[in-house]
């Protein structure tokens, strides 16, 4: 397993973001900082927990800190962003939007941040939302946790 390492003392969890997000093409960077201000806009109050990882760079947005409870995350690819459910196996999705045929995770590649806005779409959200263990409070202060950032990692940008 790849050692992790962290930024410099001082920089700021959102600094460090920045910077994760700044190693992508403009065009995956614009569209995942446009998808992470429309899922914080719409879950105020979630522990925001980002995964520089080997293969992508990974935002989890749930309840608190542990990654076991997140319940979403935005993750970006050298040429798409995706929103993941991470309990969304058992989710009803009448219009078969959800992929993956993982036991536990399903996933929706985004062409834009307007996707995030799609009835179908919100409804997976809210129905994803009501069946997690643990909720997001909406009346806590939101947090940013850079949880690990992987020493080793794939090209950002395509070839």
């Amino acid at each position: 397993m790849a050692a992790s390492k962290r930024m410099a003392p001082g920089a700021s969890p959102e600094g460090q973001l920045d910077k994760f997000l700044d190693k992508f093409t403009p065009t995956v960077a614009t569209l995942a900082r446009a998808c992470l201000a429309t899922m914080r806009t719409r879950l105020p109050g979630a522990v925001q927990i980002v995964y520089d990882n080997y293969n992508a760079l990974a935002i989890g947005f749930g309840p608190s800190e542990r990654a076991s409870e997140a319940i979403f995350s935005i993750v970006l690819y050298p040429r798409w962003v995706t929103l993941f459910f991470l309990q969304g196996a058992g989710l009803p999705d009448p219009k078969q939007l959800l992929k993956g045929k993982g036991k536990i995770v399903r996933h929706i590649v985004l062409v834009s941040a307007a996707d995030l806005d799609q009835p179908a779409i919100q409804d997976l959200m809210a129905k994803a939302l009501r069946r997690a263990e643990a909720g997001i409070d909406p009346n806590v202060a939101k947090r940013l946790v850079i949880r690990s950032i992987s020493a080793k990692q794939r090209a950002r940008r395509p070839a």
